[in-house]
C-alpha cells in the first residue's frame, strides 16, 4: 500500500512536471484561456501566461532552471514590441520540440505561413475562437508531444 501511495505520489511530480504557456497581450484574452484550459485539463498541467514576448522568456528561462517540460505555446500575434511569429520562430531555433500555436485575430497569410515553414507552426486558431476546437488542436498538440 506505501509502496503504491509513493508510485503515485511519483508520477504526480512527473505530470505536473509539465507545462502550457499562453501569450498575449490582452489580460481577458489570457483569462479566457486559463480558465478554459484548465476546465478541459484540470490539473495535469502547469499553466502559465504571458502578458508580453519578454515576460515569456521568463517565464520559459524559469522553467528550465526548474526542469520543466514546456510542451506547448499558445500565442497571439499582434503583440507590442514583437510579434508572435518572430517569437515563435525564436522558440522554435532554441525548443524545437515545443509544439507551437498562432491564436489570432490579426494575423495575416504571410506571417502564417513564415511561422508554418521556419517555426514548425502546429496550428493557427482565428479569434474568436471555439473552445472546443482551442481544446481539440490543444489536446492533439500534446498527443504530439508524447511521440
Amino acid at each position: 500500500m506505501i509502496f503504491q501511495h509513493i508510485l503515485f505520489l511519483a508520477a504526480m511530480i512527473l505530470i505536473s512536471r509539465k507545462a502550457i504557456l499562453c501569450v498575449d497581450d490582452e489580460r481577458i484574452i489570457l483569462t479566457s484561456l486559463r480558465d478554459q484550459i484548465a476546465r478541459n485539463f484540470g490539473d495535469r498541467y502547469i499553466y502559465e501566461f504571458a502578458e508580453s514576448t519578454e515576460e515569456a522568456w521568463e517565464v520559459i528561462e524559469e522553467f528550465c532552471e526548474e526542469q520543466i517540460n514546456l510542451l506547448i505555446i499558445v500565442s497571439d500575434w499582434l503583440m507590442p514590441g514583437m510579434k508572435g511569429d518572430e517569437f515563435l520562430i525564436q522558440v522554435h531555433q532554441k525548443f524545437p520540440r515545443i509544439v507551437k500555436v498562432l491564436l489570432t485575430g490579426q494575423a495575416d497569410s504571410e506571417a502564417i505561413a513564415r511561422t508554418r515553414k521556419q517555426a514548425n507552426l502546429y496550428a493557427y486558431i482565428p479569434k474568436p475562437w471555439d473552445e472546443a476546437n482551442l481544446i481539440k488542436i490543444i489536446r492533439s498538440g500534446l498527443r504530439k508531444t508524447d511521440e
